[in-house]
């Protein structure tokens, strides 16, 4: 006796619904790894990304404080060359003023500057001549004035003029913060 009255079919565990479950499963899975895969690559991309501009910033930081080392550097250079410049310009004017207050009746043959103070080495045709045109604006300039003569071959007196101004360093300073301000 039969039971059925269809002929028994083979049974199998892959059923074409299990193979189709299957097929769904692994493009599941397979984009799920796909995606996870993507995401560490691009967060690796992104961890690199940030160490490079890390670095960059940590390299523009020096750049900036080498910058700013070199403005102080050259503003310093600046203000130095400004006090020489301004040195010169007084110590030209004053070489310029010294020549003008010769008269042309006395002859230098040598001028000296010192720090504090000027020797003139020169001839006079007598010393009431000197002392008359030149040692008295010297002694107006000077604080201390000591001037040596002796005779020359020709009639004339060679002199010796050594000056010397007592400068205070505080009156000095006092006197270029006026100037600055």
């Amino acid at each position: 006796m039969k039971y059925s009255f269809i002929r028994p079919r083979r049974k199998t565990v892959l059923t074409p619904e299990f193979k189709l479950l299957l097929t769904f499963f692994s493009i599941t899975l397979f984009m799920l790894f796909t995606t996870y895969g993507f995401t560490l690559y691009r967060d690796y991309k992104f961890i690199q990304k940030r160490a490079n501009i890390v670095e960059t910033r940590a390299n523009l930081d020096i750049s900036i404080s080498n910058y700013k080392k070199e403005i102080v550097y050259l503003r310093d250079e600046i203000d130095l060359s400004q006090k020489i410049y301004k040195h010169n310009k007084v110590l030209k004017e004053s070489i310029t003023n010294l020549f003008d207050l010769i008269p042309t009746r006395i002859t230098l043959s040598e001028a000296v500057l010192l720090e504090k103070g000027l020797v003139l080495y020169g001839i006079t045709p007598n010393k009431d001549i000197y002392n008359f045109m030149l040692e008295a604006p010297l002694r107006s300039i000077f604080d201390t004035t000591y001037t040596s003569f002796y005779p020359s071959d020709n009639g004339w007196i060679h002199f010796v003029s050594t000056n010397y101004m007592e400068i205070d360093e505080t009156k000095v300073q006092k006197d270029e913060n006026n100037e600055e301000k």
